[in-house]
């Protein structure tokens, strides 16, 4: 299976995988690949930068991810969210936090 990775500038360390079954035949027209995902997800992502292209079965392992969970999530729904680690999840709240506080008292 391959897929195309993104990433969203609004959310550190997240990434959304996109499905390309029919991958190298599907690339001779542009196509919006981020198509794929619920528009309420789509929307609070913000826009997505491309990071890279993979073939999944090339790829003995993920970083942070369990292989067979994203090509499970890639064969059913067509995309896979990597969401950040819980530390870099609570590094995020606390600086917007901060961020709201700084803004209240401004």
């Amino acid at each position: 299976m391959h897929c195309d990775v993104y990433k969203f500038p609004k959310h550190d360390e997240m990434y959304v995988y996109i499905a390309r079954p029919d991958y190298p035949d599907d690339t001779e027209a542009l196509k919006d690949w981020l198509g794929v995902l619920p528009k309420e997800l789509r929307q609070s992502l913000g826009e997505g930068k491309f990071v890279m292209h993979l073939d999944l079965a090339e790829t003995l392992k993920l970083a942070r991810v369990d292989k067979q969970e994203v090509l499970d999530k890639l064969s059913t729904q067509g995309y896979f969210v990597q969401t950040p680690p819980q530390d870099v999840l609570k590094r995020q709240a606390e600086l917007r936090a901060r961020e709201a506080q700084d803004k209240k008292y401004d």
